[in-house]
């Protein structure tokens, strides 16, 4: 069964795509743990080696995986140059970045800027006429993210805090490197059909990039200070992370557009608050269920096709 790219994952005229469904159910909760994996990781280890040790792991279990099904294989030129852009945006610019900027910036803050990223998509890809202008989209971009900012509202003070600024620059690189990589896998996501593939190229291209990071900022590393917390955060930021999270990304991005995948952005907030809750004993207050309630809002607004 096709789907066009515009086509709501909330209704399709045939039936439900389940395995759809499942991906964008897949990439809305395991990225919402991250910032929290993230969090732990950088408790005892160094940024670079975080994200080196997370996608040289991944590119092994991906590899590994395409062994067993005999698909391993050089792509081509023309296709590397394909997934070397996206490794670059995506998962060391932004994977890497977000996590330098997680040492100094508080969750909250890091949450409602990362929800930029669904209106730098949908602006960029109107631009660009990958998608149409739709003031029923914008609005619902727009619902969705003033839910996040009502969440951490009295933490939007912190955006001048001068103890920060660092951390936010690193982010607002994230997010605009997230936002083009998205955009621009999605204008190429047609050329290639073999996920496992381009992911373990793009794993690959990213590993060996932020190893040599790592090497040229921290070499001298006392691998002994690295706490079990923080290996099994980077353990876990690799298998749910990046190979299970990237895989169900990339099979959605090329069934629906690059705004409804990246509004999911929202649901991850609120997976992180839940988490927030249940592991660290933090409040979730009648704010929060306002918010929520203009999470998923803005999610079914920007989603939703009448018949």
């Amino acid at each position: 069964m096709q789907l066009q790219c515009c086509q709501s994952f909330f209704y399709m005229k045939t039936n439900p795509d389940f395995k759809l469904l499942f991906c964008l159910f897949t990439v809305a909760v395991v990225w919402g743990t991250t910032y929290l994996g993230i969090r732990v990781a950088v408790e005892t280890m160094q940024p670079w080696y975080i994200t080196c040790t997370r996608q040289g792991l991944a590119a092994l279990i991906v590899l590994v995986i395409l062994l067993y099904k005999k698909q391993l294989a050089w792509m081509g030129w023309e296709n590397f140059k394909l997934q070397f852009i996206p490794a670059i945006l995506m998962i060391v610019l932004a994977n890497g970045f977000t996590t330098i900027a997680e040492q100094s910036v508080p969750s909250g803050l890091t949450s409602i800027l990362s929800a930029l990223s669904p209106l730098v998509v949908f602006l960029g890809g109107t631009m660009i006429g990958q998608q149409k202008i739709s003031l029923k989209g914008f609005i619902g971009v727009l619902v969705g993210f003033l839910g996040v900012v009502f969440i951490f509202r009295d933490g939007l003070g912190d955006i001048l805090d001068p103890n920060y600024k660092t951390g936010i620059f690193f982010l607002s690189i994230a997010i605009l490197s997230w936002s083009a990589g998205t955009i621009y896998t999605k204008m190429h996501t047609h050329k290639s059909n073999n996920i496992a593939l381009n992911l373990f190229y793009q794993f690959s291209i990213a590993a060996i990039i932020q190893f040599v990071l790592a090497l040229i900022i921290n070499p001298d590393v006392d691998f002994n200070a690295w706490s079990s917390r923080s290996i099994l955060a980077t353990l876990y930021l690799s298998v749910f992370g990046s190979v299970i999270a990237f895989f169900a990304y990339h099979y959605a991005l090329k069934r629906v557009t690059a705004t409804q995948i990246t509004v999911l952005n929202y649901i991850n907030t609120i997976i992180a608050v839940f988490l927030g809750w249940l592991l660290l004993d933090e409040k979730i207050t009648f704010d929060f269920v306002i918010a929520t309630a203009l999470i998923i809002l803005g999610v079914f607004i920007t989603n939703y096709k009448r018949k």
